[in-house]
């Protein structure tokens, strides 16, 4: 929303070489640049003109390309580049000049697509900072604006997952859905997605076997290659550490990275291991195996040792390498790899009777408390790079009806899959529940696995809960975020 209002100020359609002068970093709070990218636009940042002469000095002479470059401080500008591009100035008091810009800049996480959502229909001089404080909070957050916007929203979002095609697309994805998911837990409602859901499924039956072979240098693609990764991100016998935020979801980070303002990081997404129970997905990021791989896949006594086993093989000493549980330190400086797992969000999911809403509160408590910012600074502070991610994220499901508890999985917390051995009407199970069977990409073969379809589990019939073990979008897509030490 916000995006396509600077868009069109900038004359995007019409323009292709554009200047623009973004002193109040609406780009960093937003992210409308991305806008632009959609539109055909080369992105580049302005530093100052030595690099520019260097880095981009095409964009300068030619008139094939579309380029937006960014300025973001007071700086000298030549007047060849300033004759050859549009110059737009954006501020928060010129996009917003009906209101109080103060107000707007010091309100704490404050939504500017909502914002612009509301403003569209504000015809009134709301200067006055009380004048735009009850703007803020009666408008720009209230039922009938933010239902408006997730309407237009939801068809963009919907019209995404019709072209997704790749990995990438679908980490997108997942991001753009924690986002819509968390303004409507706000206003207390709910979005359906089972079409989107079921093109998922079909991207992972018919690609989730291709991931492994998958390379990107800016994150792992899969969980059971995250440590290898993150070995290689480390220059090799660097200092790192991995918190493990068991069954957090791309919903909930979005919520704890309100805390890590001021910290520069980069932010991704990964494939968790399917099924998605910690005690599969989790071990297989600590060991750097598939789940097949795994010396004890059903329960958590061997993940310990696997990790021990797996630091070892990168080549680090058994005393520089840490298993922690919890925020504590504690451990001495031998130590170079270190992981910390963390349960808060796992408990709070599997506790939760309020569903995405109930899960918004408890996140926004967990990161005002501020510990999983403290670890990540005090880490940072012993020279460690720290990865955040999580073993598997979690759904809002509705109970269908206590299952028969005959399978292996019996040790796990999941309510949302099978995993049988030997028995012959599995066809029966799937009739009987509507499961479906997952083929045995990296898994045992000498079991066979059924997950329940989305927004189902196995819970007292009609129990509102938040669960994991599917396939799903929230469940399957979790975040890696990485805070290197020279970054901050």
């Amino acid at each position: 929303m916000l995006a396509a209002y600077i868009y069109e100020k900038a004359d995007g359609e019409y323009e292709s070489h554009i200047l623009l002068f973004d002193m109040d970093g609406l780009d960093k709070k937003t992210a409308f640049t991305d806008f632009f990218h959609d539109k055909g636009f080369q992105v580049i940042y302005y530093e100052d003109d030595l690099h520019f002469r260097l880095e981009h000095d095409d964009a300068l002479y030619s008139d094939c390309g579309k380029y937006l470059i960014i300025v973001t401080n007071e700086c000298y500008i030549p007047y060849d580049i300033l004759r050859r591009f549009r110059s737009v100035h954006i501020s928060i008091q010129n996009l917003f000049p009906k209101l109080n810009a103060d107000v707007l800049k010091n309100t704490s996480h404050l939504d500017y697509d909502l914002l612009a959502s509301a403003y569209s229909h504000n015809y009134y001089d709301l200067r006055g900072k009380d004048k735009t404080t009850e703007f803020v909070r009666e408008n720009v957050y209230s039922k009938v604006n933010v239902e408006s916007y997730l309407e237009e929203k939801i068809s963009e979002f919907r019209r995404m997952a019709d072209v997704a095609a790749t990995y990438g697309d679908w980490i997108c994805i997942a991001e753009k859905k924690a986002e819509l998911d968390i303004l409507a837990a706000k206003i207390g409602s709910t979005i359906r997605y089972e079409e989107i859901q079921n093109r998922f499924a079909g991207f992972l039956f018919s690609s989730y076997k291709k991931l492994s072979g998958e390379l990107n240098r800016n994150s792992p693609v899969l969980l059971s290659r995250a440590m290898e990764y993150i070995y290689d991100d480390s220059h090799r016998y660097g200092r790192f550490a991995v918190i493990v935020m068991d069954g957090m979801s791309e919903f909930d980070w979005q919520i704890f990275a309100r805390g890590f303002l001021g910290l520069t990081y980069q932010k991704t997404g990964v494939f968790a291991m399917i099924p998605t129970t910690t005690s599969i997905s989790r071990q297989c990021l600590l060991a750097g195996k598939f789940p097949g791989e795994l010396l004890s896949p059903w329960n958590q006594s061997k993940e310990d040792a696997e990790f021990r086993v797996c630091a070892e093989s990168m080549g680090y000493r058994a005393r520089e390498i840490a298993y922690n549980r919890g925020y504590e330190i504690n451990f001495g400086s031998s130590v170079k790899c270190a992981v910390f797992i963390v349960n808060d969000v796992d408990d709070a999911l599997h506790a939760q009777q309020f569903g995405r809403a109930g899960m918004l509160h408890d996140m926004e408590v967990l990161s005002d408390r501020g510990r999983l910012r403290a670890l990540t600074k005090n880490l940072l502070a012993k020279g460690f790079d720290v990865y955040i991610t999580a073993d598997h994220g979690n759904t809002p499901c509705v109970g269908i009806g206590k299952s028969p508890r005959t399978g292996v999985e019996t040790a796990t917390k999941s309510r949302r899959m099978m995993v049988l051995k030997n028995i012959a009407d599995k066809d029966l199970f799937c009739q009987k529940y509507g499961m479906i069977e997952l083929p045995k990409v990296y898994l045992d073969k000498n079991y066979d696995y059924l997950v329940c379809k989305a927004g189902e589990s196995f819970d007292i019939k009609g129990q509102n809960v938040m669960s994991h073990g599917g396939i799903t979008i929230d469940e399957v897509i979790v975040p890696f975020v990485k805070i290197k030490t020279e970054d901050n």
